[in-house]
């Protein structure tokens, strides 16, 4: 599901820093709105313009970062917009319902869990590719003509 590995140059303690509150922040987001799945994807989204001009490492794992909230807030938002309408519109709760909040919440805890091991590493200066957002970023995210650490 995720690989560890070199990037294409050695980050400096600043860009690891960086990199890995892009995924804290994501956490701190979770706490704060948990039950509004976009607060989030806002959060992230605000982080990640913020840092859209860092150097490569900390807009790759902004852009990473960003993806994973993106695609949650689908899965999120479905779950509490059905809940909604069972509770305002008297729909009623099959076993469909319980099983769609039971995958939800198997896909949250994992992203959860990974995103802590991501921050962790990324912390390290360990590059942390997602197997599914990690090729994505590859592909939006482009190394500019940098020097690292300047």
């Amino acid at each position: 599901m995720i690989s560890t590995g070199k990037f294409a140059y050695e980050p400096k303690d600043y860009e690891a820093e960086k990199a890995s509150n892009s995924y804290v922040m994501s956490l701190a987001a979770l706490v704060a709105g948990l039950p509004l799945p976009i607060i989030n994807l806002i959060a992230t989204f605000f982080f990640f313009i913020a840092n859209r001009k860092g150097t490569y490492f900390v807009r790759w794992h902004c852009t990473q970062a960003l993806l994973s909230q993106f695609s949650l807030l689908f899965i999120n938002s479905f779950g509490f917009w059905w809940t909604a309408a069972i509770l305002f519109d008297s729909e009623p709760i099959t076993n469909r319902y319980f099983s769609y909040l039971i995958t939800a919440f198997i896909f949250n805890l994992a992203e959860f869990i990974t995103t802590i091991y991501t921050a962790v590493n990324t912390r390290k200066g360990i590059h942390v590719s997602w197997w599914f957002y990690g090729r994505l970023t590859d592909i939006l995210c482009h190394p500019k003509t940098e020097i690292p650490g300047k």
